[in-house]
């Protein structure tokens, strides 16, 4: 993808009274670091910027600062105040100030994260536990997108969302589409990088299966694309976790075509409705061995008050083709669901990207939605952790998951199916391993709206995680590394005991696959630039 250089947009002398401006604002006793990391962007790039877009410190402002902070973040369990800001944030307008970043943060020694969306659950590409100070990159500026539907792909670049990437897929074609995430308000920068997965994964795989070229700035501040990076780095940036290999600054996607007609259906049970489990029994029987077209994932929910408390199970589907045919596959295969056509709707691919999402069906948004960075599911605290299920979870272990469950009343439990095209590519194609032999992937979450809360909100989550240890996978307990989860463990330095310490949780999100995830960040950041609370260990020395 060739990225024309934007004309400078302030000219030098506009430049330098910017520039004299903000550092008299800013109290000389916090300027040291921020002046030298301006002089040396400066220096290191050739499209200037202007400072009071791009550059934000709480001393120079505390209030527009704290509004880009938390502009994409959605976890606000990360946005209290006694968790570490950054020292300032730089918002890049070109691709060469990433470049200029990571060339002046080495030089001047500054530990910086990198963030392009902020669904990040445990928040490491924009808060730092473990050094202080830090800065932040921030992305959202560079969201340029490029459709190739002759081609049938996409250049895309890290700050743009999922919603936004869906969104210019449908204005050039209503029979393409791209088998990412569901909420529209990911940033596909870091989205790609743990995997990625959708409604269109039993037909097509992950998002980072359909990864054909990128660009990323390696340790040196060197822009490099597939060709130049090698396939050693090219395997481990699709699905290896982000933040620990480079900057990603664009992914070049494979579209891949879709019907003109979708089918979706909602099928919601109580679980009076389904007292002895038959219904949910056999979906964990047949959902990852359906026809690959469908799609059929099961969110568990808490409904009424506490002195009618009852698990309510929505049956979600999407399916790749007419609702006559749908009708045929699911008489044959569960007709234990009771599915009619009066809870079948028939639409094209982009509505069903919002029907997805959450959004009210009975008074769908216009498709404009998806252009909004904006989670359906609000900026609330939340914590989450995830689990692999290989085989069926008996009638025992479910009565005492929902006994669990109907403790807390904003509880979520989502079972995802594999099968399909997942059971078909190798558990090394890329680093994501949860391949073959998956039934489905379990996500627990937990939501709440007073920070007071957290504490007892985190202890019931681990609780009910630790009661599900019999039923899902085991040496290792497989994690999914998109749903971040430090609970699991921590780097605190470049230790060998701290490698040891990554080996166990690298082995949860990564299986054999992260002894290669080693071997490569060494060769290719061997100081260990590109850092964080998980990122990919080098080898001890």
């Amino acid at each position: 993808m060739e990225v024309s250089k934007p004309r400078p947009i302030i000219s030098c002398i506009s430049f330098l009274a910017l520039y004299i401006s903000f550092v008299t604002i800013t109290p000389a006793s916090s300027t040291s670091l921020q002046d030298d990391f301006i002089k040396c962007l400066h220096k290191n790039t050739n499209v200037r910027f202007p400072l009071d877009k791009t550059f934000f410190t709480p001393e120079r402002n505390s209030s527009i600062f704290t509004e880009v902070f938390e502009s994409t973040a959605q976890n606000q369990r990360l946005l209290t105040k006694a968790m570490p800001k950054p020292g300032f944030i730089f918002r890049p307008i070109h691709e060469s100030h990433v470049q200029a970043s990571v060339i002046c943060s080495k030089k001047l020694g500054i530990h910086f994260r990198v963030r392009s969306g902020g669904h990040d659950y445990e928040g490491v590409s924009y808060v730092s536990r473990i050094e202080k100070p830090f800065v932040l990159i921030d992305l959202s500026k560079l969201r340029q997108i490029n459709i190739d539907i002759e081609d049938n792909s996409a250049w895309v670049q890290a700050g743009a969302t999922i919603g936004e990437l869906y969104y210019r897929i449908a204005e050039k074609s209503k029979i393409h589409g791209f088998p990412a995430g569901v909420y529209p308000s990911l940033g596909i920068g870091g989205h790609i990088t743990g995997g990625a997965y959708g409604s269109l994964m039993r037909k097509y795989g992950l998002a980072a299966d359909n990864v054909l070229d990128a660009k990323i700035v390696d340790a040196n501040g060197k822009l490099l694309d597939r060709a130049a990076m090698g396939e050693d780095l090219f395997w481990a940036i699709r699905g290896g976790s982000g933040g620990s290999f480079g900057i990603i600054l664009s992914w070049k996607i494979k579209l891949v075509p879709v019907p003109e007609t979708i089918t979706v259906f909602t099928v919601t049970k109580t679980l009076k409705q389904d007292v002895s489990f038959k219904i949910l029994f056999k979906w964990q029987q047949v959902a990852d061995k359906l026809v690959e077209e469908l799609f059929l994932r099961v969110f568990f929910t808490v409904v009424g008050n506490k002195a009618n408390k009852t698990v309510s199970m929505a049956y979600i589907g999407q399916f790749l083709g007419e609702k006559g045919t749908l009708m045929e596959v699911m008489e044959k295969d569960f007709p234990e669901l009771g599915l009619t056509q009066k809870d079948c709707i028939e639409m094209n691919w982009i509505k069903s990207i919002i029907y997805s999402s959450g959004f009210p069906t009975s008074s769908p948004p216009p498709i404009e939605i998806l252009l909004q960075a904006k989670s359906p599911l609000g900026k609330v605290y939340f914590k989450a952790k995830s689990d692999f299920a290989k085989e069926l979870i008996p009638v025992l272990g479910l009565k005492g998951m929902f006994k669990k469950l109907l403790e807390e009343d904003a509880a979520l439990v989502i079972w995802t199916p594999y099968g399909g095209k997942m059971n078909k590519i190798s558990e090394s194609e890329i680093p994501f391993p949860h391949r073959n032999g998956t039934n489905f992937m379990i996500q627990y979450y937990r939501s709440w709206s007073d920070s007071e809360e957290s504490n007892k909100r985190i202890k019931w989550i681990r609780e009910l995680y630790s009661y599900m240890t019999p039923y899902v996978s085991s040496n290792p307990r497989q994690a999914y590394v998109n749903y971040r989860d430090l609970d699991l463990g921590q780097n605190k330095n470049n230790s060998k005991s701290n490698f040891l310490e990554a080996k166990r949780w690298g082995a949860k999100y990564f299986k054999d696959n992260f002894k290669r995830l080693v071997r490569i960040k060494t060769k290719v950041d061997p100081d260990n630039f590109f850092r964080h609370e998980q990122s990919i260990p080098t080898l001890p020395v």
